[in-house]
This record gives C-alpha cells, structure tokens and sequence, in this order.
C-alpha cells in the first residue's frame, strides 16, 4: 500500500510540473506579444489599433466566414486566434485604403495571419465554398515567417506585377 501511494505522489509531481511548464509557455509566449519593438509600440498593442480602426468595416458575411475559418483551431485558443488573424486582415484593409473588408482582403489576412501547417485546412475550405484559389497562390508560397519581416514590401512588390 505504502509504494502505491509513493508512485501516485511520483506521477502527480510529474503532472503537476508538465503542466505548469504548458502553461507557463503559453505565458509567456503573451508576454512576449507584449514586449515593445523597435517602434515602441508591441504587437498586441497594433492588433488591438487595427481591429478598433476597422471595427465598422466588417459585414455579416466576413464575420460568419472568418468564424468558418477559425472553427478547427480548439475553442480555448478560437478567441485569441480571431483576434489575431482579424488585426492582420484589419492592417491589410488599411494598407489598401478599403471601405469595407472584402472576402478578398478577409483570404489574404487569413493566409498571412496563419502559420504554414493552417493552410491546408483552408485551402479545403475555401474549395468547398467554390473560391478560386490562383489568386492567393503566392501568398500561400510564402510562410508565416517570410511575412513578419518587411512583408508589406514583398506584398507592394507582388501587387506591382
């Protein structure tokens, strides 16, 4: 009886630190969001500016198809995930002085929003609904990565062509 409960003190600790190490990842990875850049300013402060900023752009149809999209990513991590993608839908419609987000400018934030592994589900996605994809294709060429620096060059130079 006394090595029972030896082994269940030996594997709750074990439980216990692997989860404490999950979620302190997960802080601090928000930590780090927070953290000013070279601007001054961090990237949860901009995502906020630009979702405030376009707040009033967004139509039903945008917002049921960005939830659409979202639906795979795990309902603890959906909201965030929302946020973050619609901060960069919100700098691209900026960026092309829209009025209003367009499904257009909903697909090119979605793809450079997410990382490279998440395309494939929206590629399935998007050939479900009937959406041509050769328009997106060079954004789905590049990954996540590629857009963080200076990826509003790289995207006037290929709207240039």
């Amino acid at each position: 009886m006394q090595i029972i409960l030896e082994y269940f003190v030996v594997i709750w600790g074990f439980l216990m630190i692997g989860t404490l190490a999950i979620g302190g990842y997960f802080m601090f990875r928000k930590f780090l969001k927070q953290l000013p850049k070279a601007d001054g300013k961090s990237d949860m402060y901009w995502q906020h500016y630009y979702i405030e900023k376009t707040k009033h752009m967004w139509r039903e149809e945008e917002k049921e198809l960005l939830n659409e999209l979202v639906a795979p990513v795990p309902e603890l991590f959906r909201d965030v995930a929302k946020q973050t993608i619609a901060g960069k839908i919100g700098e691209i419609a900026l960026e092309e002085k829209a009025d209003v987000i367009t499904e257009e400018i909903l697909i090119k934030g979605y793809i450079i929003g997410t990382p490279k592994r998440d395309h494939r589900f929206l590629r399935k996605k998007l050939k479900e609904k009937g959406i041509d994809l050769a328009p997106y294709e060079k954004y789905f060429k590049m990954s996540r990565k590629d857009y963080r620096k200076n990826w509003r060059d790289k995207y006037k130079l290929d709207s240039s062509k």
